[in-house]
Parts: C-alpha cells; structure tokens; sequence
C-alpha cells in the first residue's frame, strides 16, 4: 500500500470525524487535528504520506503550511478542501505543490477518487526512485539462431501471457536475467514496474529488509520507513536474481509472500497484500539443494511452476561466432574503432574454446580483442587471449633443478578417445589454477568468470558442499584441492 499514513487538518469537528470514519474503514492510519500546531506536532513526531488541508484555520492560513511542507526533504502529498474554492486559488495552490483540490461539500466518491490517484502518483514515484539507482543494463535481447534458443523464445511467449511463477536455472553468464527481462516484457504486466532482487548481493541480515521494508526504529540505523522490493513490485514483476544463496530462514517467510502474497515489514505488524509475479534465477541445481536440506522443499515446488533451462554456450556452438559478430560491433561503436572482423583462426579459436563463461566471457573476449585490435585490423588469436588447457599446463609447468621439463600431460588416448566436454572443462578450471599458483581471484579473471561461479565448479569438481558466504575463500587461498586432479 503506497499510501499509509495520512493527518486531516479540519476545524469542524462533524466533517473531521467524518474523514476519520471513511479513511479507517480503507484501512489507513489516519492522525486528526483541528490546527496548524496540531499538524506541525504530527509531522514532527513521524512521516505522513498524505496530508487533507483546509485552507481556514483557527491559528493561519492553509496554503502556508503547504509552502512549508515543500521543504522537508520526505514531504507528504497535500489535499486541499476549502469552502470558498476559485479557479485563481486552485491554481495559486497547485503551483505551491498541492496534490488535488477539493470544493466543500464533497462526497465520499470524490474522496476515493483522489485517494486512488494519490495511491498511483505514489507507487510511480517510489518505484522511478529506485529504478534511478539501478545501472545501465546495455543490450537487452535475447541473440542466437540455435535450435536451443530458438525453443526458448517459444517457451517464453507462452510463459510470459501467464501469471505463473518462473524457476530459471543455468550456468553463469548463460542470460538468465535477459530471459526474465523478456518474460517481462512480453507479459500482460509490462506497463507494470520490474524490479530486480541480487539475492547474492545482499548481506543475510540485511534480505529481510530489502525484501519485505522496515518500519521506522525496527534496527539501529532504520531512521525511516522503508518499502521493500515486493512493494515496489506491486501490479509488477519481480526478480530473484540467485534465489538459492538466501538463507533457509528468509526462505520460509518467502514461502508465505508466494502462497498468500502478503508480509509485514521488518518491526511492523501491518499485513501488507500484494500482487506480484515472482521470477527466480539460480546457476545451482536446486534439486541437489533440496536434498543436501540447503533449499527448502516447498518454496522450490512453489518457485518450479514453470521450469525454463538455458544451455551453457558450449552445447550451442553455431551460436559463437554470430554472438561474437555482433559484439565485436557493439564494442566497436561503443570504444569508437572500426575492426573488419575475424581472422580464421581467430574464428577456429573461437569455436574450439569451451566457454566456462558462456555468453559473459564471451562478451569479455571480444571487447578485449576489439580495443588490442586497432584500427581497420583483422582481430587474430592473440588478440582473444584466449588458452587452452594444453596451453595452460605447458605454461604453468614446474622443471626441476636442471631446469627439465617434465614429460607433457597425455592428450587424447590410444584408442581414439576423445575428452568429454565436462572433463576439458575441468582440465581447463584446474589448469587456470594451477597456473595462477592455486590464486582463485587470478583464476577467476582469467576464466572470464566470478569467483562464486568458480568456487561452485570446484565444488562439482570434488563433490564438496558449497560454504556459506561467511566461510568465503579470501583472494590467495591456495588449497590442496584446488591444485589437483
């Protein structure tokens, strides 16, 4: 509810009471007061949302108070009501900051109608505030021709004209913020706000807060009420970006939000009713979760309504260079340099990567390319800096005192068999860290990956439980793990 609290400024007592009735049985706290001193004591004391002004009163002038209210840096929305209504008054208080203006007598009708109005200015206003905040997102299409993506667009156009909850799991770096986007999009609720939750981001003490709102004093440093992302959500979208990092205890309150679509705010007893559509991203299996007890049963079949999977980039391969292509395009408009496009080898080096970063490193990839490249150049491999795991191991190999190598890593076996894709990729994540002298953050970098996605590949790789975020590796941790195969 954008609207909560509001103070009538009324001197007659019948008419005054008479609001109080019609706003409470709306369900709003509702202060009285038959002065301007009355008022100023209110707006002291907490921060109103909406103030109903008369214009005559026992110690001043209405239209005074309104003048102040204009420099409080939270100020309320101001209805004025006046007895004595003109054209010319109406505007001198419209141009002061008034919301509306009401004539006496004015009916119930009339009031609901202001409310109503008052109630979207509202909610407009605080989702554009936070929305403000929010970084440039760049290009927001979903790109490739692949069988996979092509399946996905059609999936999407049918999720999307629902209002049930998607679950969207993947790699890092695979788009699953753009698929939600596009959902977004597409729905009967994009004239609605899309608000986006990193769950990730987030300090576990702080997630309820950003979640659900806090009430004024509820923690120390809560010096104002504050709404959460499900209000700002209202008559929107919602985004959980890495649902699976929240903790099992935000878990079971979020679990309430999706079965009843209501909460209270942090220190709060208000039962706040939204409507939100919930759309939740996770590069973990969630059902390996659910059985390890890291991610509660229930929210996960409330959250897997609608399934949607992406494909790593290195299970749609005639997707590379086309991605890369238009990349390359972009970084170039953006950087201002005009490349002409990729060497052969650069496009075999390209498609023979296996991409632990899908989609993001290759983003990063070429952007790197298109600055080293120069001017009307040919992007070659060692623009890319790209390495593959022989490269890596070769590099990263230790000699002995005569300074020997030792013997190189087998490639393919006698028998003709080739490596999985999964086990070049753990050639390739072990190879990096071994390189990089067991560093994750080097590692990491060079991957063109987060040090979460790779902490959580190393947990795949040894069949370990992923720490919390408080058990979190420090940049230098070297572990004997990490160095091995």
């Amino acid at each position: 509810m954008p609207i909560e609290k509001i103070i009538v400024l009324e001197d007659d007592a019948i008419l005054r009471n008479n609001l109080a009735q019609t706003l409470r049985r709306r369900r709003y706290d509702v202060a009285l007061a038959s002065t301007i001193a009355e008022a100023q004591e209110y707006l002291q004391a907490d921060n109103f949302d909406l103030i109903i002004l008369d214009v005559r009163l026992p110690d001043g002038d209405g239209t005074d108070l309104l003048k102040a209210l204009q420099q409080r840096p939270q100020r309320p929305l101001v209805v004025i009501t006046t007895g004595f209504g003109s054209v010319e008054s109406a505007v001198e208080c419209m141009k002061n900051g008034a919301f509306d203006y009401l004539i006496k007598p004015f009916s119930t009708e009339q009031i609901e109608v202001v409310l109503r109005k008052a109630e979207e200015f509202t909610q407009l206003l605080k989702v554009n505030r936070f929305l403000s905040q929010e970084t440039d997102e760049g290009e927001q299409e979903l790109l490739g021709n692949s069988p996979a993506m092509q399946e996905l667009r059609q999936l999407i156009r049918k999720v999307a004209r629902t209002q049930a909850t998607v679950l969207i799991q993947g790699e890092s770096g695979t788009g699953k913020e753009l698929v939600a986007r596009a959902i977004y999009r597409e729905s009967p609720r994009a004239s609605g706000p899309f608000i986006k939750v990193n769950c990730a981001a987030i300090p576990e003490n702080l997630i309820e807060s950003e979640f659900f709102g806090h009430e004024k004093g509820a923690f120390t440093g809560a010096i104002a009420k504050r709404e959460g992302r499900f209000e700002l959500a209202h008559g929107g979208t919602i985004l959980l970006d890495e649902i699976s990092e929240i903790s099992t205890s935000v878990q079971a309150k979020l679990l309430r939000v999706l079965q009843e679509r209501e909460f209270e705010r942090v220190g709060g007893t208000r039962t706040i009713k939204v409507d939100v559509r919930v759309i939740a991203t996770t590069n973990r299996n969630l059902e390996q979760s659910v059985e390890r007890k890291e991610f509660r049963q229930d929210l996960f079949f409330r959250l897997n309504v609608v399934p949607i999977h992406l494909p790593p980039l290195r299970e749609r391969r005639s997707d590379i260079v086309p991605l890369a292509e238009e990349f390359m395009r972009r970084f170039g408009r953006k950087h201002g340099v005009h490349v002409k496009g990729f060497s052969e080898a650069a496009l075999s080096a390209l498609q023979s990567h296996s991409w632990p970063g899908n989609v993001r490193e290759l983003q990063n990839v070429v952007e790197r390319a298109v600055i080293l490249c120069g001017e009307d150049g040919l992007i070659e491999p060692a623009h890319l800096g790209l390495a593959t795991p022989i490269q890596l191991h070769s590099r990263a190999e230790p000699r002995d005192e005569s300074g020997a190598a030792p013997a190189a890593r087998p490639g393919p076996a006698p028998d003709g068999h080739f490596p999985t894709l999964a086990e070049l990729e753990k050639q390739h994540i072990l190879a990096a860290l071994e390189h990089c002298k067991g560093n994750r953050t080097h590692a990491a970098r060079l991957l063109g990956i987060s040090i979460r996605t790779l902490r959580n590949k190393l947990h795949e790789i040894h069949g370990t439980r992923p720490q919390s975020e408080d058990a979190a590796e420090t940049d230098s941790e070297v572990t004997t793990a990490d160095s091995g195969s």
